[in-house]
This record gives structure tokens, sequence and C-alpha cells, in this order.
């Protein structure tokens, strides 16, 4: 990419620059959202930016006018033109700004914000009518820093989950996305998706309390589902009760809701799940994708 957004402006990548005083830097301090457009505009921005603002608050960092919709909206549209996009995969990320070299007790005041796009890659048809596999990995995933999991700048758990998933062969040939655990041995998440099952009709999802965090695409799914009349309950449930379902499928707001028809474990045992994408997963997906034209 040849143009960053910073704190409202446009400016070139090597001039994208945040002070080594910025706590997004020193401790972590920080969140970010990651969404997609549709015909270029972004897709739920508006919840995006509820959760990122709910979470600013929660941090400390101020937030105002310049995180509505339309002031966010159109600096999207004058950066994807910037780097002549007409489709792009978005990230904005609010650090907290500089402050001093030690935990501060009082609020933020200066936080800073990035704005960065980049060209939105395909994902190959196939993958919606045939899926991917699904690694179990040996990485938990860990507790959240407060009653809710943010998404926030502190992602090495996640990190270590992308490098333990690039160790299992079966699952490089495959692009398979990685399975976490929690601690108690729960059904978790994906390294970049929240994960969803079906079993006679009824859809299950982990609960928000095995520490997943509280996806986007999920919450619409989860809408969508219980608008079709289709039972949906969150809960938590072993490996176990995850092999036993009839579809399994992964949603994230880049890739929308991707079948799973096999599951790795980690000493290269397989187990199949089905040959092609189920007829609730297949639902659901195409209740989705008409939300994208609206």
């Amino acid at each position: 990419m040849q143009w960053i957004g910073l704190n409202g402006q446009i400016v070139p990548a090597a001039s994208a620059v945040v002070s080594v005083m910025d706590h997004g830097f020193l401790y972590g301090m920080g969140l970010f959202e990651t969404f997609r457009t549709y015909a270029g505009k972004p897709f739920l921005l508006d919840r995006h930016l509820l959760r990122i603002s709910e979470a600013c608050g929660i941090l400390g960092i101020p937030v105002g006018p310049e995180l509505s919709e339309g002031y966010i909206s159109e600096w999207i549209s004058q950066l994807m033109k910037a780097n002549e996009l007409q489709e792009a995969y978005v990230r904005l990320t609010i650090s907290a700004g500089e402050d001093i070299l030690g935990l501060p007790a009082a609020a933020y005041t200066k936080p800073s914000q990035v704005l960065m796009v980049k060209p939105l890659l395909p994902v190959a048809e196939h993958i919606y009518a045939h899926g991917k596999p699904l690694q179990r990995l040996m990485t938990k995933r860990n507790t959240p820093e407060g009653p809710l999991r943010l998404k926030s700048l502190h992602y090495m758990n996640n990190i270590m989950a992308k490098r333990e998933l690039s160790t299992y062969p079966a699952a490089i040939r495959s692009q398979a996305e990685g399975l976490m655990m929690s601690h108690e041995g729960y059904v978790a998440e994906g390294i970049v998706s929240n994960i969803f099952f079906v079993k006679n009709g009824c859809l299950f999802t982990p609960h928000i309390d095995t520490g997943i965090l509280p996806g986007i695409t999920r919450a619409l799914v989860l809408e969508l589902a219980t608008e079709q009349g289709i039972s949906c309950k969150e809960g938590f449930y072993d490996i176990a009760t995850l092999l036993e379902a009839d579809e399994i499928f992964l949603t994230s707001s880049i890739q929308e809701l991707i079948p799973v028809t096999s599951f790795l474990d980690t000493e290269d045992l397989s187990h199949m799940i089905s040959d092609s994408i189920g007829p609730v997963t297949l639902k659901l997906l195409q209740s989705y994708r008409q939300q994208t034209q609206k």
C-alpha cells in the first residue's frame, strides 16, 4: 500500500509513524477492527465502530466525532481512491497515544488513529462449496484481561497459534484454520474466526464466557438464524460434541461463512464431517450475502 490514513489525513506509507512513547507500542493499549467492502462500501461499519467505541471507553481512550460512521466512511473512500482500490480489506486501529513511561492512573487524552487498506483477495468459490479442514491446536485460548475479550493490540496468543498451525503439514497443504480450546477444555474459536456447528437442525456456538471474541459476523449470523426460525444455543462444548455435528462452519468479516468439512487432530488423525456445504450453512450464507447487497 502506498498511502495510509493517520489521524484523519492520508499520508505516504513511509511517513505514517507513531511515537515510541505511544502506549499502543509500549503496553498494547489499543484496539482495532478489520472488515471489508462490498461495492466499495464498508459492510457493517456501524457495528464495528460501536464495538471499538465501547472498548475505547473500557480502556480509557477518548473518542469523538472523528469516529462517526460518516467521517470514517468518507476517510475509507478517500484512502481507497488514493490506493486505486475498488474493493478493500480495511483495518482501523486506535492506539492510546503518547503518555508517560510507566503505568498511568488517569485516562488517555491524545489517541492516534491509523487506517489501512489493502486489496481484497477473493476466496476460491470451491471453498464455499467444499469447505476447508479445521486443525486442532495445542495452543490454548488465553483468558480475557477483563470481563469481555476486546479486539485489542494484545495479539500474541493468535500469533503463537498461527505459528503452531504452520507446523502441521496437512494443515498447510489444505489451508486449514486452527482451532483453539479454552483452558477448561471447551471449544473456543479459530485463529481468525468464530465457530458454529449444526446438529439436528439446531445451531450451536461457544458462549462468550469461553473467552472468545464477540465477533460482528457471529452476531449477525445468530440474528439471521433466529429470523429464519433456526433454534440457536450458546454454550460450552467439548471436541466430542463438535465431532458429532452434522455441519460445522466458521465466520469472519473477511471470508463470510466457510464450511468445515474435515477435522484434523494434533496426531495427524482426520475426521470427516461432510464432503460439501450443509443445508443450514448454505441457507445462512445466502442470507448473509443478501445483507451485503443492501
